[in-house]
């Protein structure tokens, strides 16, 4: 039987982009690395930093709302400056990072700015055909009632007295509530 290796405990839900990055220690000693190799996992709202691919318990981690993330040439002085990132929030800790290549440093920036604005949108996602169409809850039938509804909003209208109907449903075998 072939030994299977065990694999490494994370968040796996919805995994949008994960592979190795070189993260800037935030206190680098002189006689340690600046950067330090990591295997980088973006799931839907964190960011995970981990020793290896293999390792089991994260080096750390942070929700990524409210950040930014941008290309940041101006890190490194070497050949890898084009490969450089950095997510920025204001009030928190900067996190900055070397990518493989400067397609793989715009692909982990667009994937987090895609999630980011995912994360802040209130709207609901469509087809690109479907783009013209805005989402309403409201029948397009209802629309001459929805109108003439909102009008009775109004307050410039005199106050017209609601009838004593009580709201609630009654239910079969239950009696009607006190008043």
């Amino acid at each position: 039987l072939e030994e299977i290796a065990p694999r490494p405990v994370r968040d796996t839900g919805n995994i949008l982009k994960q592979g190795y990055l070189e993260k800037r220690s935030r206190e680098h000693s002189f006689f340690g690395s600046e950067w330090q190799k990591r295997w980088c996992v973006l799931n839907r709202r964190t960011f995970y930093y981990y020793a290896s691919e293999k390792s089991k318990q994260p080096k750390g981690n942070f929700s990524i709302e409210d950040y930014s993330a941008r290309l940041a040439f101006h890190l490194r002085k070497d050949s890898r400056r084009r490969c450089c990132f950095e997510l920025i929030c204001p009030g928190k800790r900067t996190y900055e990072f070397t990518a493989p290549s400067p397609a793989e440093a715009e692909d982990w920036v667009d994937q987090i700015q895609f999630l980011l604005k995912d994360l802040s949108s209130l709207t609901i996602p469509c087809d690109e055909e479907d783009e013209e169409e805005l989402y309403n809850d409201v029948d397009s039938s209802d629309s001459v009632n929805t109108a003439s509804h909102n009008t009775t909003l109004n307050q410039d209208e005199p106050n017209v007295e609601m009838e004593d109907d009580d709201i609630y449903e009654v239910l079969p075998g239950r009696p009607p509530r006190p008043e």
